[in-house]
């Protein structure tokens, strides 16, 4: 389980952030999707992103930007397939390890801890948790279910992310909470979480 790849993804539609895309908000001088691209790249050998529409957006990352590989904007098990993809093309990974792209506190034990956990419980697909929550964007996923997950996503026109989790061994990796009792899974959806995750990085220096 050594070869894996890092996958930030950044394919959601923004909705609530009221216009503009959030993952490219700034935050203590970079973007919200730098900070995720810089705490993955120092635990992981490669990463990518998965995001839609015009890839140049993201050039300041200097990151391969893979688009969905199904039709649909079906959530982030498109994401999680298209870095399957993307690895599987262009690398020996036998994993992708995946992180969001509006989350930018997670912790730099991230994939370590998820990593060791999967291998202990002998599970397939690894999810993280804090206070009592999963979080199914932050997950360890083997390139094997590739085929699998495309069958799940097209065939069966299902995109919830559990309901494919659970048809394979899995395990829950639970995070403790960071100084000041920060969530390290906070995410950044709304303008007022963007405030929130002001005061945050206030609060983390």
């Amino acid at each position: 389980m050594a070869d894996l790849l890092g996958v930030i993804l950044a394919g959601g539609l923004s909705r609530r952030m009221e216009g503009p895309e959030k993952s490219l908000l700034e935050l203590n001088g970079k973007t919200l999707v730098c900070h995720v691209a810089d705490h993955l790249t120092q635990q992981t050998d490669k990463v990518i992103l998965n995001a839609n529409g015009d890839a140049s957006r993201f050039a300041e990352l200097g990151l391969e930007v893979q688009k969905d590989t199904v039709d649909g904007f079906m959530g982030p098990l498109a994401g999680v397939l298209a870095g399957m993809r993307w690895a599987e093309e262009n690398t020996k990974a036998t994993h992708i390890i995946t992180a969001a792209a509006d989350t930018p506190f997670f912790p730099d034990t991230y994939v370590a801890e998820m990593l060791i956990n999967a291998i202990r419980e002998t599970a397939e697909i690894a999810l993280a948790s804090s206070n009592g929550r999963r979080h199914p964007v932050f997950g360890l996923w083997p390139i094997k279910l590739a085929d699998e997950l495309e069958s799940f996503l097209v065939d069966e026109n299902n995109r919830k992310v559990m309901l494919f989790v659970e048809r394979y061994p899995n395990c829950q990796v639970g995070f403790e909470n960071l100084k000041n009792d920060v969530d390290p899974f906070f995410n950044v959806n709304t303008p007022d979480d963007m405030v929130k995750a002001q005061d945050i990085m206030l609060g983390l220096e």
